[in-house]
């Protein structure tokens, strides 16, 4: 039950019937609860005295303060006496979505309240950030910052908030009371301090962990102080150092080291995260090879952002959901091409029959949303065989496996692949084997350069990925351009030059590219889904790329997507998503064999090389005889003249040779295409169009996703396709 259904339910806070007015009842205070702060307040209320004990009769809410010659209102204010006549607790509540500059004005605000009534300590909290202060009769050098508030009847407060299973310090240490030994920056005797209640770390909702994501990296972005670039990484880093400080093994009531000591300096903070770096970068080296530059201060200010969450505990979807969300807002714009849209991405992964066995690639893996929605669907089907509780084990190796052996990520960008690598171990796991490199390097090349031989061509059952459009690969700038068939320049086969030979083309894009990787990754029917330009499926300059297409796999669906599907990541391009199935190797060749039998006996039955020759025969003696007029015409005339005078009936004579020419190519390629669809083995194809697929251009959620629809039918037809097409 929330703090607020338990205010409701002990009578120490009630509604409106439409909740648009909040009453505190010990107070008969009104107050509008759409106001922002005051559902921090509301919150803040009750924690005091649901969570920490204080009676409700010497708490007041709204209560006017003398500063200097200025009243001023301060949010809360707790007494230590019944009378409500002396300060014990301030209280400043600000609302969620605020600065870090601003909670800190919000902060020195408080400190100055509390002064001002004699009271001694000070809380200041939106929720996302909490600070608290004890306020010491004589004027300190510095302020003193302590790790919470004390609880009602507490006297001495401990030297931090947050322990394994969150229990009262007298359980969590018997050992240090019975030897009367101090625990790490507290002053006192543990006796002293006994009974005061520790709290685990809170599970939180995907609004609030965004919140708190996107705050923090602000506060160390600074306005421009540190490139956001730079501002992110070391987040990431000290995220890093979160997640493995709540995996690192303790016992119960043992503190968690990710959080502020009572007594500690940033330094000393600064060290200990340090010290957990360094033990997280020793198991996984490959994450983060930087040192963390942060200063003490910012550590401190990051520290408090996260140390009250439990990152490990939070719902996973929540989690990735927040952490996207997040990224979003940093990577908008220059890197917007590295996410794909949550709802696409879950129709693919949802369409396909991934299981734990499967092994599942993504070639341009971005972010990793591919990847963690493939490992969420394995996790979702270890449900099935395992009991999570009882069963724990099992169920853990039946996905974790998975994460570990089973999932691959390419990414071109370093930065986007530690992001990956940061957002597969924020939801448990799988980043071991995503990489940063070219995703179109030879096999060979990647296990080299990665030092991973598991990238292994023709060992993928699935392949999820949506490549870079746009660019362009150039034979000058990427040596292993010719290794890919779709960068040659086919001759025609229509063309009446004997030789036969193909060359390079001086570029290639990136899209048709991947293509070919893919198919190279992929094993003997295995899938591929890939989001594609529209342009590889319906231009007439494309034709080449879907004529390879056809040999190399069997075409299983195209969805097409809205013409807004990538506008709030900022791209515009119409795309469809496109799954493949990789034929077998005798089937590529057997359809190759039947293309190249066609078109040799169309070339054969309609006499075509005859026939151009022919044509060009009498083109041949047709200008020869316009050459030898127009010299009888002009006798004195050089050859140079002869061909000056010539030159526009030649090129007439030209063009008409050249019309007639590519008529007959057209007739004879119309043709081709009939037989071609008579003579190769027919199949359906799964077509669908989504208009609406849960979000407009700028990214709102429209309550409508037709891909979900979608996705049903096609898994059927997948799982048909299967079952039927051996």
């Amino acid at each position: 039950m929330s703090l607020i259904e338990t205010g409701i339910e002990k009578g120490y806070i009630r509604f409106d019937e439409d909740k648009n007015f909040i009453t505190y009842i010990h107070q008969n205070k009104k107050r509008n609860y759409n106001n922002p702060e005051e559902k921090v307040q509301a919150e803040t209320f009750l924690t005091l005295v649901l969570n920490y004990g204080y009676p409700v009769n010497r708490i007041k809410l709204f209560v006017s303060v003398q500063v200097g010659s200025e009243t001023k209102e301060a949010d809360i204010i707790v007494y230590e006496d019944d009378d409500c006549e002396q300060t014990y607790i301030l209280v400043e509540c600000k609302k969620e979505e605020i600065t870090d500059q601003q909670f800190n004005i919000a902060v020195n605000q408080a400190y100055s309240y509390c002064v001002a009534e004699g009271g001694k300590y000070v809380w200041t909290t939106s929720k996302i950030i909490n600070e608290y202060y004890e306020v010491p009769k004589e004027k300190p050098k510095s302020r003193i910052t302590i790790p919470d508030i004390p609880q009602f009847g507490i006297d001495r407060l401990a030297p931090y908030k947050y322990v394994k299973g969150g229990l009262l310090q007298s359980e969590g240490f018997e050992a240090d009371t019975a030897t009367k030994t101090n625990y790490k920056g507290c002053d006192e005797p543990v006796e002293a301090i006994a009974k005061q209640k520790f709290f685990e770390l809170e599970v939180v909702s995907e609004s609030e962990l965004t919140k708190i994501f996107i705050q923090a990296h602000q506060a160390l972005w600074g306005g421009g102080q540190r490139n956001p670039s730079v501002a992110f990484d070391e987040l990431d880093k000290l995220i890093f150092c979160k997640v493995w400080d709540e995996k690192h093994p303790r016992k119960q009531g043992e503190p968690y080291d990710f959080q502020l000591f009572r007594d500690e300096e940033p330094t000393d903070l600064l060290k200990r995260i340090n010290g957990l770096y360094e033990q997280g970068r020793k198991k996984e080296p490959e994450v983060f090879k930087d040192d963390i530059t942060l200063t003490p201060h910012e550590t401190s200010t990051i520290v408090k952002y996260f140390q009250r969450i439990n990152l490990n505990k939070t719902d996973l979807d929540s989690k990735g959901k927040a952490f996207e969300t997040f990224m979003g807002s940093f990577f908008r714009g220059d890197f917007g091409q590295y996410f794909t849209p949550r709802p696409i991405v879950k129709f693919i992964v949802d369409c396909l029959p991934i299981n734990h066995h499967s092994r599942v690639l993504d070639t341009s893996c971005g972010s990793g949303g591919f990847l963690l929605h493939a490992l969420d669907k394995v996790r979702e089907q270890a449900n099935e065989f395992y009991d999570i509780e009882k069963e724990e084990k099992d169920h853990f190796r039946h996905w974790h496996d998975f994460a570990e052996k089973n999932l691959f990520g390419i990414e071109i960008n370093d930065q986007i692949a530690r992001t990956a690598k940061m957002n597969m171990i924020i939801h448990d796991d799988g980043h071991t084997n995503v990489i940063a490199l070219d995703g179109l390097l030879d096999d060979k090349d990647i296990q080299v350069k990665s030092r991973n031989k598991e990238f292994v061509y023709g060992t993928f059952d699935f392949i999820i990925t949506n490549p870079p459009f746009g660019s362009s690969i150039k034979q000058n700038e990427k040596a292993y351009l010719h290794q890919y068939n779709l960068a040659l320049k086919e001759l025609d086969w229509l063309n009446t030059a004997a030789n036969g030979k193909t060359v390079m083309r001086d570029s290639q894009s990136t899209e048709v590219l991947f293509l070919e990787q893919c198919h190279k990754f992929l094993t003997e029917l295995g899938y591929l889904a890939i989001v594609i330009p529209d342009g590889v499926l319906t231009n007439s300059s494309m034709q080449y790329v879907r004529d390879n297409l056809e040999e190399m796999y069997r075409i299983v669906a195209v969805v097409s997507m809205p013409q807004t599907a990538f506008s709030a990541t900022g791209a515009g391009v119409k795309s469809s998503v496109l799954f493949l199935r990789k034929h077998e190797s005798k089937q590529t060749e057997k359809i190759s064999n039947q293309k190249s039998a066609l078109k040799e006996k169309i070339k054969t039955e309609s006499g075509f090389i005859l026939i151009v020759e022919k044509w060009e025969k009498e083109k041949t003696d047709a200008i020869k005889q316009l050459e030898k007029e127009a010299k009888g015409n002009n006798p004195n005339a050089t050859k140079k003249e002869i061909a000056s005078i010539v030159q526009d009936e030649k090129s007439k004579m030209q063009q008409v040779f050249t019309d007639k020419v590519n008529l007959l190519k057209e007739e004879l390629t119309e043709k081709y295409f009939a037989a071609k669809q008579a003579a190769l083995d027919d199949y359906p194809i799964f077509m669908a169009i989504a208009e609406d697929i849960g979000y407009d251009a700028t990214g709102r959620n429209t309550n409508n996703n037709e891909l979900i629809e979608i996705g049903k039918e096609l898994a059927k037809f997948i799982a048909h396709i299967n079952k039927t097409e051996k």
